[in-house]
């Protein structure tokens, strides 16, 4: 994969859908606008959306107390050779087995153990012991269990197959609402979405994937990552994009162990994940799995640099793999932002290569050229995947002995070719050249208005304890009083600004450091965008002129040093990943806090980085479909339509002269929002297990658990005011997104100081209420809270916000319904749930036109009656968790609803046969289809949800290895349990190219796999299907790794009415009864004559499909129709006789039965 997010949408599957083919991370130090359905992740200056796995949320902090002495990296670190005596080890006592290095500065807050080695071939080695919660367990697996193991290995890997990912259920709908992770308010750097840039903060979504996301953060128990420190940028020049295809062709099995999908199977098998992305400078591949099956997980895993087969036959179908890739990757404005960019730098520079890599430039061009990619490919591997570029961490509950064991014993087989790293660090200033300083109009897929200004800055990463741009993106990015995006929020200007440099390669690599302020535009902004871009230079200039403040330098010191000490743990995976590329970057001691912590305040430092962000030197480009017509120039590899002009000429006489200050600009005043007080509050009642109900009345209630397990002096707040009057009609759903976004919008100014102060918030228009998520230290928050409670009671518009806010919510409905994706979910929901209103519902409703009266009227409407259901948990006591819930009741002074209500939809029943619903997709510059296959299931119990669980985790491998691997039908292919409002079913997905295959084809190649499944399982052995079911008990049995994954599942209990705290206790009973019979029994049940089956095909453009109104992406036209309506097609030959065509939704659904609503709690 060429590019955190993301981490992976909801049916990534490790490796294969989290990425393989992208140069870039997270945003690193991103100070950033939060406004809900206002695409204002458009806004994020080069976001990198193909790599779901590679963001990585960055604070800075200064911890002067934990520095140590500097040292040498190869003085600090311990040298290991195979089969050395550790007793002998320098360092270290051989009796002491859990001795970590002392040189190594950590929280306090962290328990784990961490360990320097380095192999004799060079190879450096990061161990972390993570033994708290063992309760007395030793550090290495019993006999027995290596016993187990061995028997295990006899059965053939593809019979058991799991995926921790897709075991979960879908949750859709209203329960989206009830779902978010520690990391729910980073959200545009994770989540998952495929593309920043492109990312919509989209309820209808956002459940699922992060109950994904959430999965995976507590499944996980070993860990391990591999960072080679060579990545695109050593591509040759007559094979773009060989670095990112072999970091494909590796996983295609070894000669220790040669079958092609082995890894992937026995992570399936044994709970685990894994993924791999391509940077400029850097090659990443990391993996997690149960405890029980590390060491021969990284033995399978150090194959890869070892002696990886990477046969003949293979070369093809993974070709078609990376080719799929770059057709998804080709829709999004972030990638062919990105693209164009990178052909602005000097001719001869790596930056203007094409990374990606697709079928043109790994087959088809060589094959002219008589290439070799095979050979060639063989000849890269040997070449750059040496011991001695290459970076290890690994994270388990064993001792560092055992780990220092492992990894000497295994990985110092990777060979050393002794040749000296590829070095770019002599081809400085690439962008210094005169196509750099203009501005680009450019034409994007998207409904947008955005302009990024960026320069260019010699490389930062020896300024590393300084940070100087983190500072200036810290009060560029601020939204505050007195800041950029405040004034022009004001003018109704923006909606979002981010500001400051990523940690991707792309942004931040050897040869220079990008510096971007990038502003999602209203209509009104795109007019007047000089002027936007003249805010900017003013507060630039102010900076200058006043030079860096030690006061400001000192706060973020202070905020982001609380937040070090008392961090929390993150899913290991994460951190091994994020470490292994620290340790590319950083020296021995700073290995944890390099890319966190300001360590020295050096004015000077700060001032030279600050004194080269002037206009002379900035770099504008201005997204807008208004561009379209007036572009004659086009990107070669994304098709991108733009133009380049110098700057009018008014405007850049302006800037070289010395142009006045604006007064409405100024530097943040002090911040009241940072936590001084940190003790751990004593219990004022019993302790208990689970959350329990400490307020009950008409109006609401409110469910409380004191944290008494992580010990941190943090607080998660959660409620829900619900409200029948949303769902009345389509106008009202739009109303309330209205209402939630311009409530949002009025408390950016006012609670951004809470938010840079570690007090994260978010507001979510949720089905059926309104959504209040609050977390961050405690000492505090209850401001937060109140102010959020004061300007909800005091809601007001001015006519120019809530014209603003429409416009920006017409285009945030229009670029959902242009993904393929999205549309494909839409269209499903519409189908099975009744009284659903859609995405096209919601946009012509929006279209028809409201009023800022009907607006006002109905938010009076909606807080005049509601019923409130909260979650208190953290450092507070039960009395303080009643007065948040009071708080709310006395402020809104609401009745309470006349009647309980539902917070789901009900069902409908399908009818047994096969249905398919076959629709164009709304962009006609994409050729990217979705085909989804979905079973019904109906209303079931919490054991037969887990049985389904259990199916997928054996469907998955399989899944992908027909589909993707042999059949080559697409870059995402996935199964999933689906729980939609308490009705279970299960589907597969292929997203594919209508310029590949027609989506018919696709289909008939699911039920095809189904059919082979079918007889897979009921030749599986009784070993084979126990193994499986023990994994998905370990997996459920994982402690929690930090205190939000706890809250996360106790609220989406609450938030869905089910109650069930105790839910994972009651599924491990249920898996430990089952049998082999009851999952083959159930499978052929919902696969028989009367099953109920329903396909989803949303099909693209190309010449497999819709050949007639075909526009190849890229070419005549990037923008996506203007109408907004679903177009149905005919059934082809291919599947008339065996499918039932859906041709008008709301008539085939208004002739169905209603399923009862169902909550799966028994």
């Amino acid at each position: 994969m060429l590019r955190r997010v993301s981490i992976a949408t909801v049916c990534a599957t490790g490796r294969k859908l989290w990425g393989e083919a992208r140069p870039g991370l997270v945003a690193l130090w991103r100070i950033k606008a939060r406004v809900r359905c206002e695409d204002s992740a458009a806004a994020r200056p080069f976001p990198t959306p193909t790599m779901p796995g590679r963001n990585k949320a960055k604070s800075s902090c200064s911890c002067p107390a934990l520095q140590p002495n500097g040292q040498d990296l190869g003085e600090s670190g311990r040298v290991a050779c195979l089969g050395a005596d550790e007793s002998e080890e320098e360092g270290r006592s051989g009796s002491i087995s859990n001795v970590g290095d002392p040189e190594i500065v950590k929280s306090p807050s962290d328990p784990k153990q961490y360990r320097y080695i380095k192999l004799g071939n060079g190879l450096q080695a990061l161990l972390i012991s993570d033994l708290s919660n063992m309760e007395g367990k030793t550090g290495d697996a019993t006999d027995d269990e290596e016993e187990e193991e061995e028997e295990e290995d006899d059965d053939d890997d593809d019979d058991d197959d799991d995926d921790d990912e897709d075991s979960g259920a879908e949750i859709e709908d209203d329960d989206e609402e009830g779902f978010d992770d520690e990391d729910e308010f980073d959200d545009e750097e994770e989540e998952h979405d495929d593309d920043d840039l492109d990312a919509e903060d989209n309820e209808l979504e956002e459940l699922e994937e992060r109950a994904e996301a959430r999965k995976k953060t507590t499944e996980k128990q070993s860990a391990a990552a591999l960072c080679v420190g060579v990545g695109s940028f050593a591509d040759p020049d007559d094979l773009p994009g060989l670095a990112h295809f072999l970091e494909h062709m590796v996983f295609m099995g070894s000669l220790k162990y040669p079958d092609e999908n082995g890894f992937d199977a026995f992570l399936k098998k044994h709970g685990g994940s894994d993924n791999a992305s391509t940077d400029c400078e850097r090659t990443v591949f990391q993996f997690d799995v149960q405890r029980k099956y590390f060491k021969e997980a990284l033995d399978r895993w150090a194959q890869f640099f070892i002696h990886p087969l990477m046969i003949r036959d293979a070369i093809d179908r993974e070709v078609e793999a990376v080719d799929s890739e770059y057709q998804l990757a080709r829709p999004s404005d972030a990638n062919r932002k990105e693209m164009l960019f990178g052909s602005l730098a000097r001719i001869g520079h790596p930056m203007g290569k094409f990374f990606w890599g697709n079928a043109e430039t790994l087959k088809h061009e060589p094959k002219k050229n008589n290439i070799d990619t095979h050979a060639r490919l063989r000849e890269f591997w040997m070449r750059y995947y040496s011991a001695h570029y290459m970076t290890l961490v690994v994270q388990s509950k064993e001792t560092l002995d055992t780990l220092e064991k492992w990894v000497t014993e295994i990985f110092s087989q990777i060979p050393n070719n002794g040749l000296p790293k590829p070095n770019f660090g002599h081809l400085t200033d690439p962008f210094d050249t005169p196509a750099f300083n203009k501005l680009y109009r450019v034409v994007p897929i998207r409904k947008i208005h955005a302009l990024t200004i960026t320069w260019a800055l010699p490389p930062q990463q020896q300024h590393y304890r300084v940070k100087p741009l983190h500072y200036i993106s810290w009060l560029v990015g601020h939204e505050g009083k007195g800041s950029i995006l405040s004034y022009l929020r004001k003018k109704c200007w923006a909606l979002a600004l981010f500001g400051g440099n990523g940690e991707t390669g792309f942004e931040q690599n050897s040869t220079y450091s990008v510096f971007s302020i990038s502003i999602t535009l209203t209509d009104e902004g795109y007019k007047h965008f000089y002027e936007v871009a003249h805010t900017v230079f003013q507060y630039l200039k102010m900076l200058q002129k006043l030079g860096p403040e030690k006061r400001i330098f000192e706060e973020i010191q202070k905020i982001e040093d609380n937040e070090f000490h008392y961090q929390e743990q993150t899913d290991p995976v994460e951190y091994v990943e994020n470490m292994c590329e620290n340790m590319q970057l950083y020296p021995l001691q700073d290995f944890l806090t390099g890319d966190q912590l300001l360590f020295e305040y050096k004015p000077e430092v700060i001032a030279e980085a600050l004194n080269q962000l002037v206009p002379q030197k900035a770099n504008l480009v201005l997204l807008s479909g208004a561009n379209e017509g007036k572009c004659d120039l086009k990107e070669k590899w994304f098709g991108t339509q733009y133009s380049m002009e110098d700057v009018e000429n008014s405007w850049a006489e302006l800037w070289k002269s010395n142009f006045e200050l604006n007064p409405d600009l100024h530097l943040p005043a002090e911040n009241k929002y940072i936590a001084t007080d940190f003790m751990l509050k004593a219990f004022d009642c019993p302790e208990t297990e689970y959350p329990v109900k400490i307020v009950n009345t008409p109006q609401g209630c409110l469910w409380y658990k004191k944290d008494n397990k992580f010990k941190i002096p943090k607080a998660y707040i959660r409620f829900h005011l619900i409200s029948p009057l949303i769902q009345k009609s389509a106008a009202n759903v739009v109303l309330f997104d209205i209402f939630v976004n311009i409530l949002t919008h009025n408390l950016a100014e006012p609670a951004y100081e809470a938010d840079v102060a570690q007090l994260e918030y978010k507001l979510v228009a949720g089905e059926h209420g309104l959504i209040i998520r609050v977390k961050g230290f405690n000492h505090k928050l209850p401001l937060l809270f109140q102010l959020i409670i004061d300007y909800l009671a005091e809601f007001n518009s001015t006519p120019a916000v809530f014209t603003m806010i429409t416009e920006q919510l017409k285009k945030t409905y229009f670029n959902i319904l242009i993904k393929p994706e999205t549309l494909a979910k839409d269209v499903r929901l519409l189908i099975l749930e009744y009284a659903r209103w859609s995405m096209i519902d919601k946009y012509r409703a929006l279209m028809d036109g409201l009023s800022l009266e009907s607006l006002l009227s109905f938010v009076k409407e909606f807080k005049s009656q509601l019923f409130v259901e909260g979650l208190v948990q953290g450092n507070v006591t039960s009395t303080e968790s009643v007065d948040f819930l009071k708080y709310v009741v006395d402020k809104l002074n609401f009745r309470p609803l006349e009647q309980e209500m539902s917070v789901q939809f009900q069902v409908v029943e399908l009818p047994s046969g096969h249905h398919l619903c076959k629709v164009k997709a709304l962009n006609k510059g994409d050729a990217n289809s979705e085909v989804t296959v979905y079973y019904q299931s109906g209303t079931r119990s919490l054991k037969e949800y887990t049985l389904m669980e259990l199916l997928v985790m054996h469907m998955e491998e399989p899944c992908f290895d027909f589909l993707r691997t042999k059949q080559t039908l697409g870059y995402h292919v996935y199964p999933t349990c689906r729980n939609t409002s308490g009705i279970l079913g299960f589907s597969v997905t292929v997203g594919t190219q209508a310029t590949k295959y027609n989506s018919e084809v696709v289909d008939k190649k699911i039920e095809e796999f189904l059919s082979s499944f079918e007889e897979k399982i009921a030749n599986l052995s009784e070993d084979a299907f126990n193994t499986q079911v023990t994994a998905l008990i370990k997996l459920k049995e994982c402690e929690d790794t930090h205190l939000g994954e706890e809250v996360d599942r106790n609220w989406n209990e609450v938030v869905t009415q089910q109650y069930l705290f105790d839910r994972l206790a009651h599924e491990i009973e249920a898996l430990k009864s089952f049998s082999k019979s009851d999952l083959v029994n159930w499978f052929k049940a919902h696969r028989g004559p009367g099953s109920k089956t329903l396909s989803v095909h949303v099909v693209g453009f190309g010449k497999y499909e819709l050949e007639e109104d075909a526009i190849p992406c890229g070419e005549d036209s990037n923008s996506a129709c203007e109408v907004m309506q679903l177009t149905y097609l005919p059934t082809s030959p291919l599947l008339v006789d065996s499918t039932i065509p859906i041709t008008d939704i709301r008539a085939f659904t208004s002739t169905l039965n209603l399923l009862p609503y169902h909550k799966i709690v028994k």
